[in-house]
């Protein structure tokens, strides 16, 4: 689960907080989830990894292909640098980045912008001031339904063969506009660890019932136009849409970080190849230690599943009433009255990539090598 003390000799000239990636783990990471989407291609979520070394290192290794942007300006940028295949995961009502999109011929052909609904059409076409024909992905909602519930995120209004095949005919329709994808992410599979019975049951359900519909929504869209992408999955359920063989793709990014979240699935367990480093800064009792900083709280629900977790020394823990916090993050157990004042504790992150919008640069460990790689944040990038 990490080795910490190798990564805090190798640092031990650094001041707190850092952040490493240990690259042997990054790589043994990339090659299970190559494994694991058995012959489908892989697609980079770029929101989970957020460092565009390690964009380029993943895309280098077999079985990857292409990077799944999280923003416009994001895949603008990665396209001008490089990366020739984008599609853009959620839908983008960035002004500028449209109208840049619109008057780019090359960028217009390496990037794909999501969709789904001919709302999103209207908009693109009020904003673009150029001539380039955009490529479009519709977004297919991939949540179960039943018993009067919803079961996953509330991401597109289209679910029937028939809303999805009617939105692709108005896409055809207009020459301005190339259909060229369609995308199903079934969070409620892919983000769920498995802690019950009770989960495991709707990740099975979920899974027939979103491969029967899948299915008849590619059979209906391909009536209407040819599709090179049909993509779906995340780093949680790449084998259930690898399985499948209208999928053309998958997608993963987090489990090249290895991040708490996925501490419990049962078929796979990512190692944790990302951590952070903060200093003991107080002792103000027994068996608990103060660190300066360190609260990266992960986005989703709030809860606790979303707090960064002790790594090293072992046997620590966050304390119910403060949590994780801006400028000090107490941690309690055994282990703590071992921990002298300038004592380095690592911490592992619950989510992947956002927890870089801390960090300038990565401290990358490869065996008794150290190198530094900049992140998003430490060239200049933000994303929102």
């Amino acid at each position: 689960m990490g080795d910490f003390d190798r990564y805090a000799r190798l640092t031990a000239q650094l001041d707190a907080p850092y952040a490493v990636i240990d690259l042997a783990a990054f790589r043994r990471n990339a090659d299970d989830l190559v494994r694991r989407a058995a012959g489908t291609p892989v697609r980079i979520a770029s929101k989970s990894v957020r460092c565009r070394p390690l964009i380029a290192a993943a895309l280098e290794r077999p079985g990857f292909h292409g990077v799944m942007s999280y923003a416009l300006p994001e895949a603008l940028w990665l396209a001008r640098n490089g990366v020739d295949d984008i599609l853009l995961g959620y839908p983008t009502a960035h002004r500028a980045a449209l109208r840049e999109l619109s008057e780019d011929p090359e960028a217009a052909s390496r990037i794909t912008l999501m969709i789904d609904s001919p709302e999103h059409l209207g908009f693109i076409k009020a904003t673009a001031t150029g001539t380039a024909r955009i490529q479009v992905c519709l977004d297919v909602d991939a949540s179960l339904r039943i018993l009067g519930q919803h079961l996953g995120v509330r991401r597109s209004p289209l679910r029937t063969a028939t809303d999805v095949a009617t939105l692709a005919r108005t896409v055809a329709a207009d020459s301005a506009f190339e259909l060229t994808g369609v995308m199903f992410y079934e969070a409620q599979i892919a983000g769920l660890p498995d802690t019950s019975p009770a989960v495991r049951w709707v990740k099975r359900r979920s899974a027939a019932e979103l491969a029967d519909r899948r299915g008849a929504v590619v059979d209906a869209v391909k009536q209407v136009a040819p599709l090179r992408i049909v993509n779906s999955g995340g780093t949680g359920s790449l084998e259930i849409s690898s399985a499948d063989p209208v999928v053309t793709e998958v997608t993963a990014g987090s489990g090249l970080y290895g991040p708490t979240l996925f501490d419990k699935y049962d078929v796979f367990q990512p190692e944790p190849a990302m951590a952070y480093a903060v200093d003991v800064v107080r002792r103000p009792a027994p068996r608990i230690a103060t660190l300066f900083g360190g609260g990266y709280v992960a986005s989703g629900p709030a809860k606790k599943s979303r707090l960064p977790l002790p790594a090293s020394p072992s046997g620590l823990k966050l304390l119910g009433t403060e949590g994780a916090g801006e400028v000090q993050t107490p941690v309690q157990g055994q282990s703590a009255d071992r921990l002298k004042i300038g004592d380095r504790v690592w911490m592992r992150y619950a989510k992947a990539g956002e927890m870089l919008e801390r960090f300038d640069v990565l401290h990358a460990i490869d065996g008794e090598d150290v190198s530094e790689l900049a992140t998003y944040r430490g060239e200049g990038k933000n994303f929102g």
